[in-house]
């Protein structure tokens, strides 16, 4: 059998002009899927670069819509844009599912754009990451990414490469879950910089966030700006969204210690990401490290009441089958209790030290519980009910 590389693609521009206009030879199916969703990891390592410069450009200078950190976003848009368009219109590398996933997501992204630059012309500043036309940015990009991951998953052979990336993909999943709670992580710091009478902000932002609620710059309105959610909002979304979020990539990926791996993965990459933006006089955030006792805690569950995929199984064709309800019923409930209950402590660790780089938010410790209960909803979603995402279709001809 003939090794699929990109080696095989064509070279000159007619020819992928060729390409893009008629759609590929079925020869050249497999190559083109390969090279599509390697450009599919580019676009999203620029728009998660984008996006962490973002937060912490807006806790430094006032939002300007042409921003070097929205221009890296957009570069990595119009990526995922073009590769869709082709995808969806020629199949290659998907199938009915994963397509509609692709498009709705995308199209969902692109309506919200013009929406959130219409929302700050009017109302001005636009406070928090949690405002519903944010929402529907990250929404948008969840299907995306759950289309790519669908489409690369059932493309791509059985074996470590296709789990990596896979793995890969769901890491950019949590960092697009995780994005809006940067704000208070973020805005922790912003207000103890205030305080210590060093503001990360400029005069010009805090004086605009300021005049916003009617007041002068003090305390109350620098709060406002840096801590505009209640304090149980921060525990539930890392509970009932990250966590969630660890327990389907453990789940559909089926390797050992795959959550434990993405939380680490993401973790590092805050980390490397504080350094480069304190080396560049950005403001810096706390990163959630309390969130890798959660995801250890995961895998540990899943190991113990074995809910992975049959052994033997054609990874392609299969996911996880039930070895019986109430075992499930069992390890969504118990998972739950004690990955909700690592978090908390670890949180409650983790609270003990105040700087840049290590301390929390505020919390509300209750929250643990009503993010925990989501969490176990979720999780008994994920094993029990049979949806698309368990029971791919067949892959198309370019797999």
């Amino acid at each position: 059998m003939q090794r699929v590389t990109t080696q095989m693609l064509p070279r000159s521009a007619g020819e992928w002009v060729g390409i893009a206009r008629f759609g590929p030879a079925d020869a050249l199916r497999p190559a083109l899927t390969t090279m599509i969703y390697r450009l599919w990891l580019v676009a999203f390592v620029l728009k998660m670069l984008g996006s962490t410069w973002d937060m912490s450009w807006h806790f430094m200078w006032l939002r300007d819509t042409a921003a070097p950190p929205h221009i890296l976003n957009t570069i990595g848009t119009v990526i995922v844009v073009a590769l869709v368009i082709f995808q969806a219109r020629y199949n290659v590398g998907v199938d009915k599912w994963a397509k509609r996933l692709m498009v709705f997501g995308t199209g969902m992204f692109l309506i919200a754009i013009p929406i959130d630059i219409l929302n700050h012309e009017i109302n001005g500043l636009d406070i928090t990451a949690w405002s519903a036309s944010h929402a529907l940015l990250y929404i948008g990009t969840a299907f995306m990414l759950l289309g790519c991951a669908r489409g690369y998953w059932i493309s791509t052979p059985p074996g470590r490469t296709r789990t990596v990336v896979s793995a890969v993909l769901w890491g950019f999943f949590l960092e697009n879950v995780l994005f809006p709670a940067q704000h208070q992580e973020y805005g922790v710091n912003s207000l103890a910089a205030w305080k210590a009478g060093d503001p990360t902000a400029e005069f010009d932002l805090l004086d605009f966030a300021a005049k916003q609620i009617g007041r002068e710059i003090d305390e109350i309105a620098v709060s406002n700006f840096a801590l505009p959610v209640d304090s149980w909002v921060y525990p539930a979304w890392l509970t009932g969204a990250a966590l969630l979020t660890l327990v389907a990539a453990r789940y559909f990926v089926g390797a050992r210690f795959t959550a434990t791996a993405i939380a680490a993965g993401y973790l590092g990459y805050r980390v490397i990401a504080w350094v480069l933006l304190t080396g560049t006089g950005f403001p810096p955030s706390r990163p959630p490290f309390m969130l890798l006792a959660g995801a250890v805690l995961i895998d540990l569950v899943f190991l113990a009441f074995a809910a992975d995929r049959r052994p033997g199984a054609d990874a392609a064709k299969t996911f996880p089958a039930p070895t019986g309800r109430a075992r499930l019923v069992l390890a969504g409930v118990f998972g739950a209790a004690v990955a909700t209950g690592a978090l908390a402590v670890a949180a409650w660790v983790q609270g003990f030290f105040n700087g840049q780089l290590l301390g929390n938010p505020p919390i509300d410790y209750t929250a643990f519980v009503w993010g925990g209960l989501i969490l176990a909803i979720g999780w008994l979603a994920i094993t029990l009910i049979p949806t698309y995402l368990s029971r791919p279709s067949a892959p198309t001809p370019s797999a």
